[in-house]
């Protein structure tokens, strides 16, 4: 099943635009993904358990990283192919 999800990342930090760069950065290395970026967010698609096993990966290298950080998702359920 394909899935879509809107995604941004809100630093709570001063310098916010180098973690929002790197994430970006991060999920375009993977071919699998179909990342759309505006100024507002992100959106991704792919097969649904792709999609998460490489938001799980992202989101916790991000967080990893200094300072705190929030994500905030909508997820839309696409169906099959």
């Amino acid at each position: 099943m394909r899935t879509a999800i809107e995604i941004s990342l809100y630093p709570l930090d001063a310098d916010y635009i180098p973690p929002i760069k790197a994430f970006i950065d991060r999920l375009n290395t993977y071919p699998e993904l179909q990342v759309t970026t505006n100024a507002m967010s992100t959106q991704i698609a792919g097969e649904h358990a792709r999609l998460f096993e490489i938001l799980g990966k992202e989101t916790a290298t991000t967080f990893a990283e200094a300072g705190r950080k929030v994500f905030v998702m909508k997820v839309l359920g696409g169906g099959a192919g």
